[in-house]
């Protein structure tokens, strides 16, 4: 089937265009339409052209599957159709409904005349993937809107509300309701009136402190985006419309865009963008998979965890219960709720009668018998086999049949936890990540008993909670949790060695992650790495751990909530502070292992972090834990603080090559104090290295 529909209306030619999802401008929709347009120009009895999209929007851009393929460049390329529409001698007209993002806003560009409706949104979100606009978009958005403006739409990335262009040169018409009929009018009166068509490419930037806005932008956006080359280049193709003729600002864009793709940090970002949507795919259960009815909740447990996860289904307008065991426990969780919703109100992120109305969807009870209609009921209670089995086999007894069963565990067996029921298939692990009701991680952890429908159920719930999700097969830790212990337990032996928890938290950080793990195990509570680490002592004696977190954890410095952890924190205060306590008791430490100290640079700091972070992840990969390579790398971008302008761990030891991934793990086995067992790169990692693939050449496919 074409990909472009040409009706008539009257002496108009109408052209349809694109597929779903979001009308793409992929090559076949790119010859598509560029064939139905100089077809009418051909038709004698045409004398104008509407162009629009399919379904109710215009188009979501350019097809960025086709990014580095040979696809890209085929022709005709997307400045062959602007090319097409531009050079058109009879009046065209883009009519904009729904969406017009990236190449769909650039096609429009080209248009003579734009009509939009009332609720359309136009946007450039290709900084977002470390690029700029490639077809045009940053030498005629500012000649149609300005300078100042282009940059905040062309920095800024967002779809912006067709209304706020209303009464510019580039909207000739804002309307109500569809777009089409106003856009066949205003057509059809340009033709029979005749005259010049008027270009975008002809327009002078016009404008004052053209040179002072480009300045200002230049130092703001360096101070605040030093990692990411796309909006300096955005800047420079600007500064070259304003600057320069029309073509040589044309190809300055197209040097500039030529050299963002060539970047690792664009690679890291379009990475992330298809990793995303991959995530949501699971090969054995298709998207017709029938999903269950979620109209109602329960969260069992009022803390912290509990109500993060309440406000969740409350935002999404799907009432809960709130379970607790005691009055107080549950007096302080609806507390808790209802101060979120007063701060938010108080930032004015909500208006008041939004706040109450959530609120009000929240149903407190100290009853497991009050709780028995829900569709799903979350478990977030201490993280203890013993406690968790109670709560399931209470829920087991109580809930209705249908119900999902869910587990916000973060590191026990779901299998154990669904066995104690005798509906083990309505069993599934939903691992929140704190504060709950803010991350966008949800880990989905799949028992082996878990139904296909319960998972594609909860899988649909996690997009209605507006959370990223990944499925996990089960084992300690899951993926994220089983790799950051990797991950702590090389920056405890590195403080042993010689190295302080603020050289390691700045090493890290400076590599770009949110923060580093001293700081990163304060904010989350010191004592849940200790509750840990009792646990393996006596599931798996034979991994070795630092004792030096168990002894901070001894003093009761548990962290942020203590006051002190491996920092001191000052009342009203989330700085971290050097700890004259933690600097002692880390010499003391060292002294009783009898090891000289010895200073660890950035590299190895960085090194020993991140590939331990990989190396385990290999493994979880090539068990199965995780789907496929980008999963994992989604759990660390959305959960962990992973730089997301290096796209994950996975996506950042393909880009360095896993051949020199292992070589470096052989050479930090060296170090006898650093556990060299293992060190010893992951099977998945040796084959890999041999074969000179990368990690996401394994796994399920998108």
């Amino acid at each position: 089937m074409s990909t472009a529909q040409t009706t008539r209306e009257g002496p108009v030619a109408v052209i349809r265009f694109g597929e779903g999802p979001v009308n793409s401008f992929g090559h076949a929709t790119r010859r598509a339409l560029t064939a139905a347009v100089d077809a009418a120009v051909a038709d004698p009895a045409v004398t104008a052209i509407v162009i629009t999209g399919n379904g109710g929007l215009f188009s979501g851009g350019a097809d960025i599957k086709e990014f580095g393929t040979p696809a890209m460049l085929g022709a005709p390329n997307l400045h062959n159709v602007i090319a097409a529409v531009e050079s058109s001698p009879k009046p065209v007209v883009a009519a904009i409904d729904g969406i017009c993002l990236g190449g769909g806003l650039e096609v429009a560009l080209g248009c003579h005349y734009r009509v939009a409706g009332e609720g359309a949104k136009l946007g450039l979100p290709e900084v977002k993937i470390g690029l700029l606009p490639g077809a045009g978009g940053t030498q005629r958005l500012p000649r149609l809107i300005g300078v100042e403006n282009a940059i905040n739409v062309i920095l800024g990335g967002e779809p912006v509300p067709a209304k706020l262009f209303k009464g510019s040169p580039l909207l000739d018409a804002v309307v109500a309701g569809d777009p089409l009929p106003a856009a066949v009018k205003l057509a059809a009166e340009k033709a029979a009136a005749g005259g010049k068509l008027p270009k975008a490419r002809d327009l002078k930037v016009r404008g004052a402190n053209i040179e002072a806005i480009l300045g200002f932008a230049r130092t703001t956006v360096g101070a605040t985006f030093p990692n990411f080359p796309a909006p300096l280049k955005c800047l420079d193709a600007i500064e070259a419309a304003a600057t320069k003729s029309f073509e040589d600002g044309l190809a300055t864009e197209r040097q500039l865009f030529a050299e963002l793709m060539m970047t690792p940090v664009s690679r890291a970002l379009r990475h992330a963008f298809f990793a995303e949507r991959a995530a949501a795919k699971i090969p054995d259960v298709p998207e017709s998979t029938p999903t269950r009815e979620v109209k109602s909740a329960a969260v069992i447990g009022a803390g912290t965890m509990g109500t993060g996860i309440a406000i969740n289904f409350l935002n999404a307008g799907i009432p809960v219960f709130l379970l607790e065991v005691g009055e107080e426990a549950l007096a302080k969780g609806v507390a808790r709720i209802r101060d979120t919703y007063a701060g938010q109100v108080k930032k004015g992120r909500l208006k008041p009668a939004d706040a109450e109305a959530k609120a009000a969807l929240l149903k407190p009870t100290l009853k497991y018998e009050d709780i028995g209609s829900a569709d799903i009921v979350i478990e977030a209670v201490f993280e203890d086999m013993d406690v968790k089995a109670k709560v399931f086999a209470t829920l087991d007894r109580v809930m209705k049949p249908g119900a999902i069963l869910a587990s916000n565990t973060s590191t026990l067996d779901v299998d154990k936890i669904a066995a104690v029921t005798k509906r083990p298939g309505d069993v599934i692990g939903t691992h929140f990540f704190s504060p709950a009701n803010v991350m966008k991680l949800l880990e989905v952890v799949r028992g082996k008993a878990t139904q296909k429908d319960v998972l594609a159920t909860t899988m649909k719930l996690a997009k209605a909670l507006r959370k990223t999700a990944v499925v996990s097969g089960v084992c300690d830790g899951f993926i994220g949790n089983r790799m950051i212990e990797q991950y702590s337990r090389q920056a405890l032996f590195m403080v042993d060695e010689g190295a302080s928890p603020a050289e390691i938290d700045a090493a890290v950080e400076k590599f770009g992650f949110a923060m580093g793990p001293f700081r990163m195990s304060d904010l989350a509570g010191n004592d849940i790495g200790w509750h840990i680490r009792k646990r393996r002592a006596i599931e798996h004696p034979e991994i070795r751990y630092s004792k030096v977190a168990d002894k901070l954890c001894e003093l009761g410095r548990f962290g942020q909530k203590t006051g002190a952890g491996w920092y001191d924190y000052r009342p009203g205060d989330r700085s971290a502070y050097p700890s004259k306590v933690v600097e002692d008791l880390i010499a003391a430490h060292r002294q009783t292992l009898g090891l000289a100290s010895r200073k660890l640079d950035a590299r190895e700091i960085v090194d020993r972090l991140v590939y331990a972070l990989v190396n385990e992840a290999a493994k979880i990969l090539e068990e199965g834990i995780a789907l496929r390579a980008s999963d994992i790398d989604i759990v660390y971008l959305t959960g962990y603080g992973f730089p997301v302008w290096r796209g994950g761990p996975m996506c950042y030891a393909d880009e360095v090559g896993v051949y020199a991934v292992a070589q470096r793990m052989r050479e930090l086995a060296r170090n006898p104090y650093g556990d060299p067992g293992f060190w010893t790169p992951a099977p998945l990692i040796q084959r890999l290295a041999a074969e000179g693939r990368p990690f996401n050449s394994v796994g399920a496919k998108s």
